[in-house]
C-alpha cells in the first residue's frame, strides 16, 4: 500500500505535499509540542479536516516529517559521497563542508529537528528515530575512520558526531549569531564555511 508520504514525495504540487512543505518547517521552528494541526492548517490555507484526511493525527504526520527528512538527508549524503569519492581526505571534507552546510542552510528543519531529538526534555514524543547511527556509519566510512565492512569504533563515531554537531549548531543557532555578529545572510553562511573547515579539518588530517 502506497503511504501518504509516498504520494507527497511524488507529486510535489499535491495537497498532501503542501502540508508536509509547512509541517517540516513548523515542527523545525516550534518542536513537536510547539506546534498544533490547527497551525499548520492555518498556515496552509486550509480547514483541519482537511489535513486530517490527508495525514491522519498530528503523531502521524510528524513521523512522516521526520522520515521525509531523513531520507533527504542521507539521499544529499550518498551524492556528496559519490563527488568526493577517491579525493584525499583534507579536499574531501572541504567539499563536503560546504555542499552539506549549503543544503543543510537550505532545510534548516532538519538540523533543527535533529536538535530537538538531542535535548528534548521530559515529556513524550513519538517513539521515531533519525537512523542517525547509519548516518553516523556512512560519514565514518567516507572519512576512512575505518574499514569499509568492520563496525565503526565508539571514538570514530564521537568524532563524527562532534563535527555533525558543529555543523547543526552553525545552522540552528543563525538567527542568534547573525544578530550577535552583526553579519548578512550570504557572509554568515561562508564565514560559518571557513571557521568548519578550520576547526575540523586539521582535526582529521593532522
Amino acid at each position: 500500500m502506497v503511504t501518504p508520504l509516498e504520494k507527497a514525495r511524488k507529486d510535489p504540487d499535491s495537497m498532501k505535499a503542501r502540508i508536509l512543505k509547512v509541517a517540516r518547517r513548523m515542527f523545525g521552528e516550534y518542536g513537536y509540542h510547539g506546534t498544533t494541526t490547527r497551525m499548520i492548517a492555518q498556515e496552509v490555507g486550509i480547514d483541519i479536516s482537511t489535513l486530517y484526511y490527508h495525514w491522519g493525527e498530528k503523531g502521524d504526520l510528524y513521523e512522516s516529517v521526520i522520515l521525509d527528512i531523513n531520507t533527504d538527508l542521507r539521499n544529499h549524503l550518498a551524492q556528496v559521497e559519490k563527488v568526493i569519492h577517491g579525493l584525499p581526505l583534507a579536499r574531501r571534507m572541504e567539499i563536503a563542508i560546504d555542499k552539506v552546510t549549503d543544503f543543510l542552510f537550505e532545510c534548516p528543519e532538519i538540523s533543527n529537528l535533529i536538535l530537538f531529538q538531542y535535548f528534548r526534555k521530559t515529556r513524550k514524543e513519538p517513539n521515531l528515530d533519525f537512523h542517525v547511527p547509519d548516518v553516523i556509519s556512512d560519514v565514518a566510512r567516507s572519512m576512512n575512520l575505518c574499514r569499509a565492512h568492520d563496525p565503526v569504533p565508539t571514538g570514530a563515531s564521537m568524532k563524527v558526531l562532534a563535527m555533525m554537531n558543529a555543523i547543526y549548531n552553525f545552522i540552528s543557532g543563525e538567527d542568534f549569531f547573525r544578530e550577535m555578529l552583526q553579519l548578512k545572510r550570504e557572509e554568515y553562511i561562508d564565514r560559518s564555511k571557513e571557521t568548519l573547515k578550520f576547526m575540523l579539518i586539521p582535526a582529521f588530517t593532522n
